[in-house]
């Protein structure tokens, strides 16, 4: 079996919830994009990250069914496990820092893949949703605290890949950062938390505490 790590990205103020991530540190041991995208379905995380380099930071991210040009949650975990000033993805350099407890990219919201952002008129409501049919990928949310910023958020991701919920979605928080032009907080799922905050010419700045899970 492939050797990988897990991390838990964007995991609440007590360690606790998170999304899970797959690390493949040694991406030469699987240099095929068949191989692993089987390796990714295999291990059934929302997303699954080869590192190519360690180094120079390139990576490549794919979910059960398919391989991601970005995405956030796993940037923002490899970030914090590389350490490096930041990565390289085939939608484009991704700038990272590391501040405290926290782990923080820079990206652009046109490399996020496509989300329905669905505003729902409060948090007791997202709360209460039901995972809807495979088909489009919905990102739920409503205001917890507008004048603070707090959102509570759910994501559907639509597939049928067997991920009917991810727990924390930082390309998600992204693209909803760029709608609404202002920092987040956001709790997700079912206790993940993701901070953001737009940049100039642009860019966002999406940070979350990470923890090595195995």
């Amino acid at each position: 079996m492939t050797d990988y790590d897990v991390l838990r990205v964007f995991c609440a103020p007590n360690g606790g919830y998170g999304n899970e991530l797959g690390v493949v540190r040694d991406g030469s041991v699987l240099p095929e994009t068949a191989a692993r995208q089987e390796l990714a379905a295999k291990l059934g995380f929302s997303e699954t990250v080869f590192v190519d380099d360690p180094e120079r930071g390139v990576v490549d991210i794919y979910t059960p069914t398919l391989r991601l040009p970005f995405a956030g949650h796993p940037c923002v975990g490899v970030a914090w496990l590389l350490d490096v000033p930041e990565l390289v993805t085939p939608a484009g350099v991704v700038g990272t820092r590391l501040d405290g407890e926290f782990s923080w990219i820079e990206a652009r919201p046109e490399w996020a893949p496509p989300r329905t952002l669905r505003q729902y008129a409060s948090a007791a409501e997202v709360d209460g949703l039901a995972v809807p049919p495979p088909g489009e990928w919905v990102y739920a949310w409503a205001w917890e605290d507008e004048s603070a910023g707090r959102v509570r958020a759910r994501a559907f991701p639509g597939r049928g890949d067997g991920i009917e919920e991810d727990e924390a979605t930082g390309a998600a928080a992204l693209l909803l950062t760029e709608r609404l032009g202002r920092a987040l907080n956001i709790t997700q799922g079912a206790g993940s938390q993701i901070l953001t905050a737009p940049q100039p010419e642009g860019w966002v700045e999406i940070g979350g505490r990470v923890r090595l899970e195995r």
